[in-house]
């Protein structure tokens, strides 16, 4: 049994110990999403747009772990649809970005690594990044709206005549806590994947212009700072779709 494996079996085990056939659900969530990962990269390898590819393939990895993993119908549909709409916005926003940033392809870091391949693959190595940024987004975003939208759905459960400003305010206060929990994730962990880089660099005497202008470093922290842009668009987003969903509750009743 190999280290992976039996990784893999002990994230199963806590999950289901934690929260049982939710956990077991969550769990397979991911293994189909680890799937469709794998078969989009296989798709664009073999010559399908990779924007194209990626875009359905978000949308389908959206669907599986926001439904999956939760029960209720109401506050999933509020949040699959404001996740939808992010996305939409946040590819319009990246594909020009990364387009006059020009940082796809190898840095001058891999070098060593790939000097014995031929980098003549046939793959637009744009679309290719464009893409991996949008897919990077998607658990920052998937995370925040469920969070916001069961949060809202539970006020709204406790406090059925609640005003639409006070729930909007509410909406507000959540997504101020999710924004600096998922900050620091995001941070730590682009921090984290690039430590042994950042001791090499340093060791090499390397002047801050030089962080700045390398492939690496910038591509990282532009995909820290699209996050962070998703995730905040994500709380605005849902906050106003439950507010709008409450508003036309109460006139359909009335």
């Amino acid at each position: 049994m190999t280290t992976m494996t039996s990784l893999t079996l002990i994230l199963a085990l806590l999950m289901f110990a934690t929260s049982g056939r939710n956990g077991v659900y969550s769990f397979i969530s991911l293994v189909i999403n680890f799937s469709l990962l794998f078969i989009t990269v296989v798709l664009i390898a073999g010559g399908v747009p990779a924007i194209g590819v990626s875009f359905f393939s978000g949308i389908c990895i959206l669907a599986i772990t926001i439904y999956m993993g939760n029960s209720g119908e109401s506050e999933t549909d509020i949040a699959f649809l404001a996740t939808i709409l992010v996305m939409i916005v946040m590819l319009l926003l990246i594909v020009p970005i990364e387009h006059a940033a020009q940082i796809q392809g190898f840095s001058n870091e891999d070098s060593e690594e790939i000097e014995a391949f031929n980098l003549a693959v046939g793959v637009n190595f744009e679309a290719i990044m464009i893409s991996a940024t949008v897919l990077s987004t998607l658990g920052a975003i998937a995370e925040a709206a469920i969070a916001v939208s069961s949060g809202l759905q539970e006020i709204i459960e406790q406090k059925p005549e609640i005003e639409l400003s006070d729930l909007r305010k509410s909406g507000r206060n959540i997504g101020q806590q999710i924004m600096g929990m998922t900050f620091n994730t995001l941070f730590f962990g682009m921090f984290g994947g690039n430590l042994a880089l950042f001791i090499l660099l340093y060791k090499l005497q390397a002047s801050f212009g030089y962080y700045l202008n390398s492939k690496i470093f910038v591509g990282e922290t532009m995909l820290v700072l699209y996050a962070s842009i998703a995730v905040i668009m994500i709380i605005w987003v849902t906050s106003e779709l439950m507010v709008h969903k409450l508003a036309r509750q109460r006139k359909k009743n009335k």
